[in-house]
C-alpha cells in the first residue's frame, strides 16, 4: 500500500520487487492508499514507491547500476473483482484499473482495523 503521492520511480521499485508481486510500473502516478503490489506475506505493507535516488557530487566507478524490473501484473476487471478484499475497492478509469484501500489515510485504516477486532 502506497504512502507517497507522485510518480513511481524505478529506484524505489527495485528494492520492493523482492517483497512480492508489483501491480505498477515506473512512471505511473500513485497516491496514498493505492495498492501497488501483493506482499509475499498475508499482511499489508506500507511503502513509498515515489522515493528517489539521492544524488551526490561524488562519483565512484561501478556505483551506478542498471535497474531491471520484471513486468507488472496487470489485472482485468474480472481478475480485480476476484482479488479484492473486504477493505479494498476497485477504481476503473478508461485507461487503467487500480486497486485501493477503502480508507486512504494510514491512521484511519489502523483505527478501523482495531474497531473491527474489538
Amino acid at each position: 500500500v502506497s504512502v507517497g503521492r507522485g510518480f513511481i520511480t524505478s529506484h524505489a521499485l527495485m528494492s520492493l520487487e523482492a517483497r512480492g508481486t508489483l501491480f505498477v510500473s515506473p512512471g505511473m502516478e500513485t497516491y496514498e492508499g493505492m495498492i501497488v503490489g501483493e506482499h509475499s506475506r498475508d499482511s499489508d505493507l506500507e511503502i513509498n514507491p515515489v522515493r528517489t535516488k539521492e544524488l551526490t557530487n561524488i562519483r565512484a566507478p561501478g556505483k551506478d547500476e542498471n535497474i531491471r524490473l520484471s513486468p507488472p501484473r496487470l489485472m482485468t476487471l474480472e481478475e480485480a473483482i476476484g482479488y479484492v478484499a473486504v477493505d479494498e475497492l476497485i477504481e476503473v478509469t478508461p485507461k487503467v484499473i487500480r486497486l485501493r484501500k477503502k480508507y486512504l489515510d494510514a491512521n484511519k485504516r489502523k483505527m478501523m482495523k482495531n474497531k473491527i477486532m474489538q
